[in-house]
């Protein structure tokens, strides 16, 4: 990759998990370690402060140094930090935190403290957009009760505001229209447990939460199916679905940290109000992480 892309969302971006210690204090220095090993593995950069980063329990200064700390540890093109905020000013004021650090482009959800209208929406889209930097919208209707459909994302892509969606909604269909109503919209993977879908309907990249465990297969998965070698896609998706799809689950912060311990990292633990998985959770997650650490996916 090079030092700066025109469009540095492309490829694998690791929505980051976060290194809490035992006293749930921020660990900057084991978050910038695993920043680095990440990019050392084949992903191209992270997202810092996304809801798999906990940022809604964060300090504003905890927020923000962990963004700093992303980009001393790989550069700034390769940081795409989430600025989701109650407030259009406070997200604004988020993305422009963001440009001051070195970040190359921000991730932002729409309204999310209520269920906003598309003329809200659009405000709000606009308003961070003024700082001047890219906008990748983050479409997750299940948590915000706010759905960015295609003729939505189509409207704020032609006035501007955002350049790519990472889209989680988990409609696949979703893709096709988004590429006839704006063609120029980069489409992002936003839920693990369809990558192999959205990619081969034309996604440009993927938001990622399992890389944090698994980092060296997810990038050969991907790989594999940019560029469409599904010989080899195929079977490791198949592998790996076990795990992909906790992404897409209430629980997903805590399976890909505890993930993360099984393989050898450290995940470590999470802030209220999430608590730890149930035991049958907990052994489900083990198991699927345990298999695919002997098939050789670490």
């Amino acid at each position: 990759m090079t030092q700066t892309r025109h469009r540095p969302w492309h490829g694998i971006l690791v929505a980051t998990a976060l290194p809490l210690r035992d006293d749930l204090s921020v660990d900057h220095d084991r978050y910038a370690e695993h920043c680095a090993w990440l990019v050392a593995n084949g992903c191209d950069g992270v997202v810092p402060n996304g809801s798999l980063g906990e940022y809604q329990v964060l300090t504003p200064e905890e927020r923000a140094q962990v963004v700093k700390t992303a980009v001393s540890a790989i550069g700034g093109d390769r940081v795409m930090p989430g600025v989701a905020a109650y407030g259009s000013a406070e997200a604004r004021r988020w993305a422009e935190q963001a440009a001051e650090a070195g970040c190359a482009s921000v991730m932002l959800l729409p309204p999310n403290a209520y269920r906003a209208d598309e003329r809200s929406v659009l405000a709000h889209y606009a308003e961070v957009a003024r700082t001047g930097l890219p906008v990748v919208a983050y479409n997750n209707p299940v948590d915000t009760k706010v759905d960015l459909v295609p003729e939505l994302l189509a409207r704020l892509h032609a006035e501007g505001h955002v350049h790519a969606v990472k889209e989680f909604s988990g409609d696949v269909r979703r893709a096709y229209r988004i590429a006839e109503l704006a063609p120029d919209l980069d489409l992002l993977v936003g839920a693990d447990d369809v990558l192999l879908e959205l990619v081969l309907a034309g996604a440009k990249g993927w938001v990622a939460g399992y890389p944090n465990a698994l980092p060296r297969a997810s990038a050969e998965l991907y790989r594999a199916a940019v560029s469409g070698d599904l010989t080899t896609a195929l079977p490791l998706y198949r592998q790996l679905h076990p795990l992909l799809r906790w992404d897409s689950r209430v629980e997903f912060v805590q399976a890909i940290k505890l993930s993360m311990d099984v393989v050898g990292r450290y995940g470590g633990p999470v802030r209220p109000p999430r608590v730890p998985l149930a035991p049958e959770q907990q052994a489900t997650v083990r198991a699927a992480t345990e298999k695919a650490v002997a098939a050789g996916l670490v």
